[in-house]
């Protein structure tokens, strides 16, 4: 594998030789800030590539924007300076990525490809106008509560008719009513949380 230049490839601790040269499935690199981390990635990207991966066969995720432009800069020259091409490779953040990903297959994942999706405050804003919907108190039903029960639910697979049918009591039975005329406002909408 070529790392670079020997100083470069020197300053790899052993660990890191072996996440650059990691071949057989997903590798999650978990660090510290400036424990190398992006040089890692970008190192294992050249190194698939170099060895026959296609790069649309890869795909690197991170947090924020600025580590998204910085990783495919990084990731580019590596491999311009090998004579070797990124064409297909996806470096972005998780959210650009899951947007992409319901903007391509949302038809069949949501029903649409044509959808907004709602920020912390547009979320709020549904909840409350749910809350409205469904004759409660407002003072007694915080949409910050509410949404955080919807959204475990929703981090659970647990969908509307699902959630009504096993709530026992009258906070769950309530908040059934109110995470369905939520899910309503969302579809109303063309929205997604």
């Amino acid at each position: 594998m070529n790392m670079g230049t020997d100083a470069q490839a020197n300053t790899l601790t052993t660990a890191q030789i072996e996440a650059v040269e990691h071949m057989n499935g997903p590798l999650l690199v978990l660090a510290g800030p400036g424990s190398g981390k992006t040089t890692v990635v970008t190192k294992r990207i050249a190194n698939l590539i170099a060895k026959g991966v296609p790069p649309w066969q890869i795909l690197a995720l991170t947090f924020t924007n600025k580590a998204a432009k910085e990783m495919r800069e990084r990731v580019f020259n590596v491999l311009d300076s090998q004579g070797l091409h990124g064409r297909g490779l996806t470096v972005s953040t998780f959210h650009a990525f899951c947007a992409r990903v319901l903007r391509d297959w949302g038809d069949r994942i949501i029903g649409t490809t044509t959808f907004t999706i709602y920020d912390t405050a547009d979320q709020r804003s549904a909840a409350k106008a749910a809350i409205r919907a469904c004759n409660l108190n407002d003072s007694n039903w915080k949409p910050a509560s509410v949404l955080s029960v919807i959204s475990s639910a929703k981090n659970k697979l647990i969908d509307v008719d699902t959630f009504q049918n096993e709530a026992s009591d009258f906070y769950a039975k309530s908040i059934g009513k109110i995470y369905r005329a939520y899910e309503n406002i969302l579809r109303g909408n063309d929205a997604v949380d």
